[in-house]
């Protein structure tokens, strides 16, 4: 056993290893080291705790823990990376679950409603139900807004506040538990597939605050601390992906996306290209930039990509760099992760701050499955959903490759014109299969 006061400083030393981690992941240069300092500091910190737990209960405790463990590295060894945002977001909703599960001990406990124990149950509540509708929107089950669903998350929101502010008996807790669960529901129902890297970092920054609640109620130094890292961290990420949208966060849960007053494909004709064409611009360019979306993540592209780049440097002495969108993908940092994994060059991934201005002299732009983040309606069309948002201006490239399986429209459901201007070559096909022909032409 271990003194409380040596205890708050290891759960200091936890909480210092836990910045680092932030700070390590906000680069993918850095990501890797940054994790390791998250997996000591958690480590440190259940250690710590279990030393000063009662003995009573070690062997039950070693027992969930261990069986926790376990599933945990099942299920990261064997997720495939495409589905690694369902896999956040089921995590992220673990993560409410254990604030709701460990407030309502504390309350029946104590016999009492406490507003820290009760904050970390209704947020948490609303990350656990939140998340795992956003898990299976992710796996492609579509639900759509229905009329008085405002309506609906209005009445469930007063009640949840009203109930509290009014009543105090025991009896009371599982209904406001069971109006917040449905609320979580309610207003991650109507959300777009666009918005989910908007929606993840939202339900991420609820998950921490609720720790933080229960933290306060138990007096737990490590769980306020490290619940405000992750609130806090989660809200600001949420605020880069809605200006990166040009979406407030009350528009994504709360309004239905508008559609365009105009269709941009009538009468128009795409241009039909050629893994031929695609390889002989390539292999005489100066410059390509590569920018990868969510079709790169849905046919597994990475590591093909990976090699025509390595192949067009090394051969034929192309510069090549990767363009990547904040909201590229489901999940924050998407793109990134599949890049890494095929382990490209950190060196050679920008932000679009960063590639916007080289697409002026890039000889080709390699667009391979994305879509609304190229869309040149954000910059001219004000009646298009688009209008606002920041986009990698790939339509200044003297060639444009397009890789995608159709003319369809992007998760905001516009026609994309780039399709169909002059400098745009449409390679149709799965994004990984057409990779490899050009890689079998080079």
């Amino acid at each position: 056993m271990i003194e409380y006061k040596g205890l708050y400083i290891i759960y200091l030393i936890s909480a210092i290893f836990f910045i680092l981690a932030i700070k390590g992941l906000a680069s993918p240069k850095t990501a890797r080291r940054g994790n390791d300092f998250g997996i000591f500091g958690m480590a440190l910190a259940v250690l710590a705790t279990l030393l000063v737990l009662p003995t009573r209960n070690d062997l039950g405790i070693l027992l969930a823990g261990g069986m926790a463990a376990a599933l945990g590295t099942f299920m990261a060894n064997k997720v495939k990376l495409t589905n690694l945002p369902q896999m956040i977001a089921f995590l992220n909703g673990v993560g409410g679950l254990s604030s709701v599960l460990i407030g309502m001990a504390q309350i029946l406990r104590q016999m009492t409603y406490s507003l820290d124990a009760i904050i970390g149950v209704v947020i948490g509540c609303i990350a656990f139900s939140g998340s795992i509708v956003a898990f299976f929107k992710l796996q492609g089950v579509k639900i759509n807004r229905f009329p008085l669903m405002n309506f609906l998350n209005a009445v469930l929101f007063l009640a949840v506040w009203v109930h509290f502010a009014l009543y105090h008996k025991m009896q009371d807790a599982y209904l406001l538990l069971a109006a917040t669960f449905l609320f979580g529901i309610s207003i991650t129902l109507p959300v777009g597939g666009a918005d989910m890297p908007i929606v993840i970092s939202v339900l991420n920054a609820f998950s921490g605050f609720a720790a933080s609640g229960i933290g306060f109620s138990l007096s737990n130094v490590a769980l306020i601390i490290t619940g405000a890292l992750v609130g806090a961290s989660g809200t600001i990420l949420a605020v880069v992906m809605t200006k990166a949208m040009n979406r407030s966060v009350i528009e994504v849960f709360f309004k239905a996306v508008k559609t365009s007053a105009t269709n941009g494909a009538a009468g128009k004709v795409a241009h039909a290209g050629s893994v031929e064409d695609a390889a002989f611009l390539m292999q005489n360019a100066n410059r390509v930039i590569i920018v990868p979306g969510y079709g790169m993540a849905a046919a597994g592209a990475q590591h093909a990509l990976k090699s025509m780049a390595s192949l067009l440097e090394d051969k034929y002495h192309v510069e090549v760099k990767f363009a990547i969108h904040p909201v590229a993908g489901r999940m924050p940092g998407h793109m990134n992760v599949l890049l890494a994994e095929a382990k490209v060059d950190y060196d050679k991934v920008f932000s679009l701050e960063e590639i916007n201005p080289d697409f002026e002299t890039a000889d080709v732009a390699y667009v391979i499955g994305a879509n609304d983040i190229t869309n040149p309606l954000a910059k001219t069309d004000p009646s298009s959903p688009l209008y606002g948002m920041p986009i990698l201006e790939v339509s200044k490239a003297k060639t444009v490759f397009f890789v995608k399986r159709s003319l369809g429209a992007g998760y905001s459901g516009v026609d994309n014109p780039l399709f169909f201007a002059d400098n745009t070559l449409m390679l149709y096909g799965d994004a990984k299969t057409v990779t490899q022909e050009i890689i079998s032409m080079l």
